[in-house]
């Protein structure tokens, strides 16, 4: 074998490793790996658990958790803190040391958070902040036919994948008012539609959460089977297109208490709500996370 061939065939090899690192930094730096996942919490099994205790959870009024598209941010809403507004906090993580560091976002508070599944977009109701590089943006207002007014408003609205928006239309004095959607069409959101009675039915219907693939729809609602309080339920969409009747999530993740706002985190693996575990008063309500497996063990049950 010549000197010329073995100092090609080294080359070779070097060139080779030289790409196959270059193929690993891309691919570690297009998913970068959170050394500390939510929050650095230990992760709940099928019984559900307050998120984050002290941090999140305490004994006064948390509510609305919400991770961001990369799982590297949480938004939720602090109620009855001494000489303080409700207010809007963000824990933001820092890849440097893998801790995370809690800031006011807004005070008072401006909505109840639900982030798009590309994550460029922060839904507070009829209202919503743009993802900048700078950070968010000032919040701004929904331009799609719907009132919104004193006597009716939205208080929570989520995203599909295809941009059709799922919301509740809540309403002064009325206890029926339905869950609606509306579609993404040639760039504009059509005229919104009331969901079927198998969603619909009941009152207080609210707080709707759809899975990206409009798979599924999650909401609370007080139902005549329930547990005695809202209830969180589920409806899963058919290959037709039809929805299922709604499905009480059962007696680990409601009770005679008040359970609401229930959303699926981006990766998927957990499922979040609100419970109030106080007195009638709600002065003391938590942020609670079980696994998601519960869904896909619902969607078995069919």
């Amino acid at each position: 074998m010549n000197k010329t061939y073995i100092t090609i065939l080294i080359a070779g090899i070097f060139s080779l490793q030289s790409c196959d690192t270059k193929k690993k930094q891309t691919k570690s730096n297009a998913v970068p790996v959170i050394k500390t996942p939510y929050l650095g919490q230990k992760a709940p099994g099928l019984t559900p658990i307050p998120f984050a205790p002290g941090l999140v959870s305490t004994d006064i009024y948390e509510y609305d958790g919400a991770f961001a598209s990369n799982m590297k941010a949480f938004y939720f809403i602090r109620r009855g803190e001494e000489n303080v507004k409700s207010t809007f906090y963000e824990y933001k993580y820092n890849e440097a040391n893998g801790t995370w560091k809690k800031s006011v976002l807004a005070s008072p508070w401006i909505g109840r958070p639900v982030i798009s599944p590309d994550g460029t977009t922060m839904h507070l109701g009829d209202g919503y902040l743009k993802k900048t590089n700078a950070g968010w943006s000032e919040i701004q207002k929904k331009e799609f036919p719907i009132v919104s007014n004193d006597s009716m408003y939205i208080m929570r609205l989520s995203e599909a994948a295809n941009g059709t928006y799922y919301f509740d239309t809540y309403k002064k004095g009325d206890l029926t008012y339905p869950i609606r959607y509306s579609r993404l069409i040639n760039g504009k959101h059509e005229e919104p539609k009331a969901l079927p009675k198998s969603i619909n039915t009941g009152t207080y219907l609210s707080h709707p959460f759809i899975a990206p693939d409009e798979s599924y729809l999650l909401w609370d609602a007080k139902k005549e089977n329930g547990y005695g309080d809202s209830d969180i339920y589920i409806s899963f969409k058919q290959k037709d297109g039809m929805w299922d009747n709604g499905i009480n999530l059962g007696d680990k993740i409601n009770t005679d208490a008040w359970e609401a706002s229930p959303s699926i985190t981006p990766d998927g693996k957990y499922l979040f709500f609100s419970r109030n575990v106080g007195s009638d008063k709600y002065e003391n309500v938590d942020i609670f996370w079980v696994d998601a497996k519960i869904i896909k063990n619902l969607k078995l049950k069919q």
